[in-house]
């Protein structure tokens, strides 16, 4: 058993959506495929994997750097133990070589694409979904079938009005989805809480709706903010100021009764280290955003995990940024606590196929092999051109 071929493109993202500080309109993604030996219904059986949603592709990366390191790699070296499929881990190591510590930014997304992709090749081996061989590999023992999920939404638009964004809401309302994370401080704050206001109303209650500031807030806004909101209960107050503004967020844990979220754009074990040693993460209260595919894939993110619960911390507390396949298989078999969902925006990755089912606002992935990335439609032709 071999990979006989490792391919990557980069795929445009659709929509003119913006947050408070990044237009996406010329965003990317980095597609990868990794193509086995092996053959089912008389094809190669692929894994494909993704870095993440709301970045840039890392094509140069991945060509100039990674991609040379695993071609050069004996192919025995890939394989599990037992010979039945390929060690996510050491592709991700492998993919490291020579490279230094710190640092993580895109290289971290790069090797992402390629341990996910593996991720999802070793579970069509094995002929089950992702996140029963994640499951299986990690020694997870939930046998829950669904988790909680809400859909992200509430960007800015051109023309933008508080009417726009209900009309938004009541149509994830009509698919299924009962709780809503809208973006703030892209306008002042009182038009701000005027989109607050009308996302509540949809939902029902403030404890439906999360906002996300994507750290735009210096240290006197991202008060303010807390301060206005404060009367809503919201759901949480997500990512108030820079990522990496420690002192920032334990402000806030100390002075604002709602649960702050974190952690998206934090790409490693250590930064996600640092932030529950400086950061005043509560435990049972604040939640962890980091990604799968921005912080090395699954293994760097189950030692994430690990250190977490060694602090105290729950992993019902994280909910994985990125509303799309990977990370619903992701955050199913680690037993974490739910996960979002882009029922319109960031296509042709983003968001889940209609194989899925949402009920109740839970969702369950399908019975496809892998992370079913196969039955998003429009996703579909991209991998076909990708191995053909």
């Amino acid at each position: 058993m071999r990979i006989i071929d490792v391919r990557e493109i980069a795929i445009k993202l659709n929509g003119r959506i913006a947050n408070s500080l990044v237009n996406f309109t010329k965003h990317t993604v980095s597609l990868v495929a990794l193509i086995s030996d092996q053959v089912s219904e008389g094809k190669p059986i692929v894994g494909f994997g993704f870095n993440s949603i709301g970045r840039f592709a890392q094509s140069g990366i991945l060509r100039e750097r990674m991609l040379p390191r695993l071609a050069e790699a004996a192919p025995e070296e890939l394989l599990s133990k037992n010979g039945a499929g390929f060690e996510a881990e050491i592709i991700a190591n492998i993919a490291m070589k020579d490279e230094k510590p710190g640092g993580h930014g895109d290289r971290s997304g790069a090797v992402a694409a390629l341990e996910l992709a593996t991720w999802d090749l070793n579970a069509k081996l094995l002929d089950e979904p992702a996140y029963k061989t994640i499951r299986n590999s990690f020694g997870v023992a939930d046998l829950a079938d669904s988790l909680p999920v809400y859909a992200a939404g509430g960007y800015y638009y051109p023309n933008d009005s508080a009417k726009r964004l209900s009309d938004e809401l009541l149509d994830y309302q009509g698919k299924g989805y009962n709780s809503f994370k809208i973006k703030v401080g892209g306008e002042a704050l009182r038009e701000d809480m005027l989109r607050i206001e009308a996302a509540v109303a949809v939902a029902g209650k403030g404890s439906r709706v999360a906002i996300d500031a994507n750290g735009c807030f210096d240290h006197q806004k991202a008060l303010e903010m807390a301060v206005a909101i404060d009367p809503f209960e919201l759901r949480w107050f997500e990512e108030p100021g820079d990522p990496l503004d420690f002192d920032l967020n334990r402000d806030l844990t100390e002075n604002y009764n709602g649960s702050i979220a974190t952690g998206e754009n934090l790409f490693s074990l250590m930064e996600a280290i640092n932030l529950m040693r400086f950061g005043g993460m509560r435990i049972d209260k604040d939640v962890f955003q980091m990604d799968p595919g921005l912080c090395y894939g699954i293994t760097e993110y189950h030692r994430i995990l690990k250190s977490l619960e060694e602090f105290g911390h729950r992993r019902k507390q994280c909910y994985p940024h990125g509303g799309h396949l990977i990370n619903l298989h992701i955050a199913l078999g680690l037993g974490l606590g739910g996960c979002e969902a882009y029922p319109e925006v960031f296509q042709p990755v983003g968001g889940y196929s209609d194989q899925c089912r949402l009920e109740d606002g839970k969702i369950a992935p399908s019975d496809a092999p892998g992370f079913g990335l196969e039955q998003k439609e429009n996703l579909y032709p991209l991998l076909c051109d990708l191995v053909n």
